[in-house]
């Protein structure tokens, strides 16, 4: 079975046609740049134009940087404001005809780690860490999830995590891979402490570079790069929107 999977970040717009079965994707991915500012009309007008760009016509799985109930968007930190409470769901199938389920993109990247990824038939407490335009967090115990957690919003150094250690603030002021390694170890630190998950997941687009970094991580849980890369969140998503169908 097919799906369509689009994940919405902070800087890019990403879809593809997904094999769920296999947990791959069957075209090559299409990206367009996430709208500035990222209002619900510009960035639902984007996720359209991919699901046109495919001439799809079946379910679409769309992962979200922001907390995702009932297909009502509760937050938004790396998103406009005006998000806060919309269905967006509801105005991509009214404007497409299709069945659209959005989740929390990092809840979808951790779906593909832990069916075929990293996380494959481990259980115990997984964790699964996102670092793009701020950080994005995914808990499963024993395979199962736990939704919306939101950890890259932690208390860091008077401020919150992702303002510490997220990937941009390593580009923003163009860190070396050491200083923001430890960054990085500081905060899965804190994380260990907290949880004590059985393995830590490094997801996002810094995944590729995992080499770089992974010499300044000191802690006694493992950590591994996810394997989907940073096609994770497609795959992710799209399995989602297969188990709402499923129901």
């Amino acid at each position: 079975m097919e799906i369509l999977g689009i994940d919405v970040g902070g800087s890019g717009i990403k879809g593809a046609i997904v094999d769920i079965k296999a947990g791959e994707l069957v075209t090559d991915r299409y990206r367009i740049p996430t709208p500035k500012p990222a209002t619900p009309q510009a960035v639902i007008e984007t996720i359209e134009a991919i699901i046109r760009y495919f001439d799809w016509h079946g379910p679409v799985g769309c992962g979200f940087p922001a907390a995702v109930k009932d297909e009502i968007v509760k937050t938004a930190s790396n998103i406009d404001n005006s998000w806060i409470g919309v269905n967006a769901s509801a105005q991509i199938e009214n404007e497409t005809g299709c069945p659209t389920h959005l989740v929390n993109d990092v809840d979808a990247a951790g779906f593909a780690e832990a069916e075929f990824g990293a996380g494959q038939n481990r259980y115990g407490t997984i964790f699964m860490a996102a670092f793009g335009t701020g950080i994005g967090t995914a808990v499963f115990h024993n395979q199962q999830l736990v939704p919306n957690t939101e950890l890259g919003h932690i208390p860091m150094h008077s401020g919150v995590a992702e303002d510490y250690a997220a990937n941009s603030i390593r580009k923003n002021k163009d860190l070396s891979w050491e200083e923001w390694g430890g960054r990085v170890n500081e905060y899965l630190q804190l994380i260990q402490f907290l949880f004590w998950p059985d393995i830590i997941i490094v997801g996002g687009g810094v995944s590729k570079k995992f080499k770089k970094f992974k010499p300044y991580l000191d802690l006694d849980t493992e950590v591994v790069p996810a394997e989907s890369r940073n096609h994770a969140g497609i795959i992710g998503a799209a399995l989602a929107a297969s188990a709402k169908q499923r129901g």
